[in-house]
């Protein structure tokens, strides 16, 4: 049952490559086939999988120049369809009729080679968001507790109620993960049970553990190595793998449906 998770918030500074990595990776990890797309102009996930330097990027899939089954780069174990800085031109190179399943098409060989194709999106609500939600069949969305979040979360969610209607019928929020996470503040507190709230409203899992703010996920970035290689004993690493092994529970729920 292959899956492909954006993971998205038009809101910078959430956590959403930090996200793709840990989840791509804590997969990987339990024996998954994992493919990570950098869709993100600033190539941060790119970086860290020691993928920066890569002879072909994403965007020259979705430009037509390459298939993807050429673009990939594999980073150690982990395979990867990296960032370019020209993804921040994406909305003025991507314009031909059919310009919002481009990913969609350029994705469709790879299905049977992967479990999990995790999509790391930019901080806009472009073209790029656009075909990642068009591909995908499930979006995961990483939040702080803050009133900014809060309300972006509601300017997601009318974009990808739209790109169901036009585009992707299937599309399904999967759930919304606290991130950078002090439940020291009442006021964090207060927005965490909001977006709770949120997340039911939208007939999506909200995640258990929040990520904690740590230093060790800074420090694995540094070292380009996921959280989980860095430090396993710390906040993050334990938090993160909660949020893996709910994510796979949801997967496991599916297949059980399915039987019946």
């Amino acid at each position: 049952m292959r899956e492909i998770i954006s993971i998205i918030n038009q809101k910078g500074g959430v956590g959403k490559s930090t996200t793709s990595h840990a989840l791509g990776s804590g997969l990987a990890n339990r024996g998954f086939k994992v493919l990570f797309v950098d869709l993100d102009g600033q190539g941060n996930l790119s970086q860290t999988l020691n993928a920066d330097n890569a002879k072909f990027s994403i965007l020259d899939v979705l430009l037509n120049k390459v298939p993807a089954k050429n673009a990939i780069c594999s980073a150690g174990d982990r395979d990867v369809l990296a960032s370019s800085p020209s993804l921040a031109g994406a909305d003025t190179l991507i314009v031909e009729v059919g310009k919002e399943f481009r990913l969609k098409e350029a994705l469709e060989p790879l299905h049977n080679q992967y479990d999990y194709i995790i999509l790391d999106t930019p901080p806009a609500l472009g073209i790029l968001t656009v075909n990642a939600l068009a591909a995908s069949t499930g979006v995961i969305i990483p939040s702080q507790a803050d009133i900014y979040s809060l309300q972006g979360i509601d300017q997601l969610v009318g974009t990808i109620d739209t790109v169901k209607k036009y585009c992707n019928p299937e599309l399904i929020i999967k759930g919304i993960l606290i991130t950078r996470y002090n439940g020291r503040t009442v006021l964090t507190r207060d927005i965490t049970e909001i977006i709770q709230h949120k997340a039911q409203e939208l007939g999506a899992v909200f995640y258990k553990n929040p990520i904690r703010e740590s230093i060790s996920i800074k420090e694995a970035q540094v070292s380009r190595v996921n959280i989980f290689q860095y430090a396993p004993k710390s906040k993050a690493a334990e938090d993160y793998e909660s949020f893996v092994e709910e994510v796979l529970q949801e997967r496991r729920y599916k297949h059980e449906q399915k039987k019946f």
